[in-house]
């Protein structure tokens, strides 16, 4: 997700570290994709495959370009747009309890705050048809940070002032444009009906239950530990306050327990059946189908579900089969935004490789 943030950011050894229960041999292909990422320009990566039971995770480069200390399997990394997908699910679980309709317009919830709110609904909101323009598109957004101001906090209401200050680009419901402002406005509605704050609700209703120790919400300057660098024109970008991207993208996790989410939600474990399936339900949209918070992209091997991230200083990309069962997750540093063509080049062949090789 949050795509180009311009502010003031090399190639380390290659390390690999399987999961203690892979077989040295495991994966060839997979390994030596990770190999060329890391030869292309990307400090690190993590990769996790699991088919049924069987999980390999392998780690290579560094994690940390300053120090050399090699990526590990369990580095937490800033997982961008796969956010998008914890906040559709909790938006989802309070349409299961009949708290709130898909067809809900967003000024019941938010009053004022989004011109013709009433026009726009809590389904177009979710799958990215509400017309309304992405606020990362506006230059205002990186201003605090052209000037150094790393730790400059936006406040998602700001964000939607910045969104909604521009026109916008098509009548709701009759287009598709992928905007992170819908997910800013989604957070601020779980924050209206429920009067708690996201993060609380979040923590309550899918981190906590699933343990996902390992994944915060909100996350400014502190990633926990193990953490993955992030770099953005040879500076180090890790400590960057990511209140910009709020309920659009500003999670941090680990390969395991991105793995672990998806799985527990195509599974059935944290939707009723109708929910999931309305969130199964895509729209034809730029780069595949998208449905409520999903992706449904196609694959040599089958259809994937899941979610891309796309951040400055880090890419992830979250796939599943429809029922959860077979997984591959992929987490990576980067060092430039957009990321250079070798390196996106390769990580779209470790990504396929991994999740459609031996």
């Amino acid at each position: 997700m949050i795509r180009r943030v311009a502010l003031v950011l090399a190639l380390a050894a290659f390390v690999a570290a399987g999961a203690a229960y892979a077989r040295p041999s495991a994966n060839p292909k997979t390994r030596a994709a990770l190999s060329d990422l890391v030869k292309a320009g990307a400090p690190g990566a993590v990769v996790l495959i699991r088919k049924g039971d069987a999980t390999t995770v392998f780690a290579a480069g560094v994690a940390d370009k300053r120090t050399h200390r090699p990526m590990r399997p369990d580095d937490r990394f800033r997982i961008a747009s796969l956010t998008k997908s914890f906040v559709a699910t909790v938006v989802l679980q309070l349409v299961g309890e009949k708290r709130m309709s898909l067809a809900d317009p967003v000024a019941r919830f938010l009053p004022g705050l989004v011109p013709k709110g009433e026009a726009i609904t809590v389904r177009e909101l979710l799958n990215h048809t509400s017309g309304l323009y992405d606020y990362e598109q506006d230059p205002r957004l990186y201003a605090p940070y052209l000037k150094g101001h790393l730790n400059y906090a936006w406040t998602p209401k700001q964000l939607v002032a910045l969104a909604v200050s521009h026109r916008p680009p098509f009548t709701p419901g009759t287009h598709w444009s992928y905007s992170n402002t819908n997910y800013v406005l989604l957070g601020l509605i779980v924050e209206a009906l429920t009067k708690h704050a996201f993060a609380g609700e979040l923590t309550r209703r899918i981190l906590r239950p699933l343990g996902l120790h390992a994944t915060r919400f909100g996350a400014d300057r502190n990633m926990g530990s193990p953490a993955a660098h992030g770099y953005f024109r040879g500076h180090d970008v890790t400590a960057l306050n990511f209140s910009f991207a709020w309920g659009a993208g500003s999670m941090v996790s680990s390969a395991a327990d991105v793995a672990r989410f998806y799985k527990a939600l195509l599974g059935g474990k944290l939707l009723r059946r109708k929910q999931l399936k309305e969130m199964q339900a895509t729209v034809t949209g730029a780069g595949g189908d998208y449905g409520l918070g999903l992706w449904e992209q196609p694959q040599i091997c089958g259809d994937s579900w899941g979610h891309v991230g796309d951040t400055v200083g880090y890419r992830s990309f979250a796939w599943s089969s429809r029922n959860g069962e077979h997984q591959t997750v992929v987490l990576a540093s980067t060092t430039t935004e957009p990321v250079s063509p070798d390196v996106s080049f390769a990580l779209g062949t470790l990504v396929d490789d991994a999740f459609c090789g031996s």
